[in-house]
């Protein structure tokens, strides 16, 4: 089955080039009649940021409020935007990422120029639904930005698995046929003196190679130091026994090296070849962060040093088309690669995500392999009204190999169908995705913009995200917007592999609890449902002469969210000198309902022409 959905995905890409190859042949015989420099192309992914749920944050933005650790600071300044852990938890608190209308982080796609990153994904996910990961958005040095946009709710289900809160598309600057070069330098030096100082250096350079071929080159290196031991005095933990009067550690220091080049071949008119290669290297500063639990000898004694280090690879060629009909065509393939090597953590109780002092590597790997193929093709057209209408597939791979994840041994008592000692640290998945898009000119004041997308995954099976949304102008002044969307979010590697297990001896057992003395294993769970949200949203605009006002509401109904599992699916025990231990067993499993729902405003006041106030509230 998984073959034919392989071979099926490549059928499709090859369907969508046919049909755009065909315009491209029809369109060159006019080429010297019409220049290509005249002709403006309106896609489908700009007309999609007219709907509602859409902010733009441009580089002018960036420059003059640069971020001091991440862009994500600059990001959650939008409405509906905030910065979280991966659950309500707080257990990793110290290591936020974006997290939209309260869906989670990791309902939050991000994206760099268009293409997934998923780097975090190697990570490993806690029992409570926690990644000790800084998230995807610090890949891109912020000078080299030139505009980040974030969709929100319905505006968001066409991008598929894990858009259902929203999207972030990182887009960086582009090279140019002229010599240019740049430098830049950036400094922080926080008043507290118990945080951690930022510094940060840069440089671009873009030019023309010769012929039809130009280049981009950029290049980064920043250090962030982590925040004071003692930071968080007076906010000690009310755990007792041993971990009594623990400190909630305070941000982790960072430090990032990226380069990145492109080189780009302009073939014919409005048609070029993309060829992209980056390396990054993120190491942290540890912090002190254990999930309360930092009283170990090995968490002082890393204190300041690099315990997590994430190496990421990605490549990518990408075909961009237009022609003088305004058909447009994306076609691009990436391979990320990203090598997560961390300090062994424990997995059992208490100690989980602890430093494990008995461990005899200082690092174990995990490894992160992504491949995806996309393909769309936008064509305007006039048939009763003006349309424009999107057709896209997509093909993504990933695959893990995690040395860590597997090594809990069965403590409480063997599970039955599985090893203690010997169990595979390889998971795979696959999704296939079909997808079309029509934006719809009513009237000159009136878009509808229905879509439709479907994705298969090999592990869950199918899902079906049908999305409406209307921008509707109310005189000069006024829009009113709204939208409507069903949202989906596949399992993770981690959630879908029976060989990733974690322990404890009653603490953490939802159904028992230490007084009874009966212990509890949670492991992944291959018969999990994919997340889905139904996400709707209405929201009133006024714009004049710079000022912006705006009110939305939205509510998302959430619907098989993954958590760990309350109720034991089976029970084993083991037999130590006469005395009989019990143990249950829990999967991560999907809780039937949630709703999240919420109002956004917006209100910028031009205060001069070179003063303007802005403010957005959730």
């Amino acid at each position: 089955m998984n073959k034919k959905i392989h071979y099926l995905a490549i059928l499709v890409n090859l369907g969508i080039y046919g049909v755009a190859l065909p315009a491209m042949a029809e369109d060159t015989t006019d080429n010297t009649a019409v220049s290509h420099e005249d002709t403006i192309v309106v896609t489908a992914a700009q007309q999609n940021l007219q709907a509602p749920g859409v902010s733009t944050i441009t580089a002018d933005e960036i420059r003059k409020n640069p971020p001091a650790r991440d862009v994500a600071e600059i990001i959650r300044t939008m409405p509906g935007v905030n910065l979280t852990g991966n659950s309500t938890s707080g257990q990793r608190g110290n290591n936020r990422q974006i997290d939209i209308r309260g869906m989670g982080p990791e309902n939050t796609l991000i994206l760099i120029d268009g293409k997934p990153v998923t780097s975090r994904n190697s990570v490993r996910l806690g029992w409570r639904g926690e990644r000790d990961t800084r998230g995807d958005t610090s890949w891109v040095p912020p000078e080299m930005i030139e505009r980040i946009e974030v969709l929100r709710g319905p505006a968001a289900a066409r991008y598929g698995n894990g858009a259902a809160g929203g999207v972030v598309n990182i887009i960086t600057k582009k090279g140019s046929n002229e010599w240019h070069g740049s430098w830049n330098t950036y400094f922080n030096a926080p008043e507290h003196k118990d945080e951690g100082a930022t510094k940060r250096t840069n440089f671009s350079l873009n030019g023309p190679l010769g012929g039809d071929f130009s280049f981009r080159l950029f290049g980064n290196l920043d250090k962030t130091q982590a925040d004071a031991r003692n930071i968080n005095q007076g906010h000690q933990s009310e755990r007792t026994g041993t971990y009594a009067d623990t400190l909630p550690a305070g941000r982790e220091g960072v430090i990032n090296k990226d380069i990145n080049g492109v080189v780009r071949w302009d073939f014919a008119p409005m048609q070029s070849l993309e060829l992209e290669a980056g390396y990054s290297r993120q190491g942290n500063l540890y912090a002190g962060d254990t999930q309360n639990t930092n009283t170990n000898q090995l968490v002082k004694d890393n204190y300041g040093k690099e315990t997590n280090r994430l190496y990421r690879q990605n490549y990518s060629l990408t075909w961009n088309g237009g022609w003088d009909n305004g058909v447009t065509t994306t076609n691009w393939v990436q391979y990320e690669h990203t090598r997560n090597s961390r300090t062994p953590e424990g997995l059992a109780g208490g100690t989980e995500g602890i430093f494990d002092p008995k461990a005899s590597q200082k690092y174990v790997d995990a490894d992160l392999n992504d491949v995806t193929l996309h393909s769309e093709i936008s064509m305007p057209f006039d048939f009763l009204v003006n349309q424009n209408l999107t057709l896209g597939t997509e093909w993504t791979q990933q695959r893990m190999k995690d040395m860590l994840s597997n090594s809990q041994t069965f403590m409480g008592g063997d599970i039955p169908g599985s090893s203690s000692t010997d169990r595979s640290p390889y998971s795979k998945a696959e999704i296939f995705s079909l997808f079309a898009e029509n934006n719809m000119e009513l009237t000159d004041s009136t878009m509808l913009t229905p879509g439709l997308r479907f994705d298969h995954h090999t592990i869950v099976g199918n899902n079906w995200s049908p999305s409406l949304n209307l921008s509707q102008g109310l005189g000069d002044d006024f829009t009113l917007k709204m939208g409507i969307a069903r949202a989906y979010k596949a399992p993770s590697l981690y959630q879908t592999n029976p060989n990733y297990i974690l322990y404890s001896k009653g603490q953490g057992c939802y159904a028992t609890g230490a007084a009874t003395g009966i212990g509890c294993y949670m492991m992944g769970n291959d018969d999990l449902k994919a997340e889905t949200s139904i996400n709707k949203e209405i929201g009133l605009e006024f714009k004049r002469d710079g000022w912006l006002a705006g009110v939305t509401w939205f509510r998302n109904d959430y619907r098989n969210k993954i958590e760990a599992g309350t109720v034991p699916m089976d029970r084993t025990s083991i037999t130590s000198k006469g005395k009989t231990t019990y143990t249950d067993i829990y999967q991560w499993e999907n809780v039937p309902k949630a709703v999240v729902e919420g109002l956004e405003g917006t209100l910028n006041v031009p205060v001069s022409n070179t003063v303007n106030w802005t403010n957005n509230i959730t």
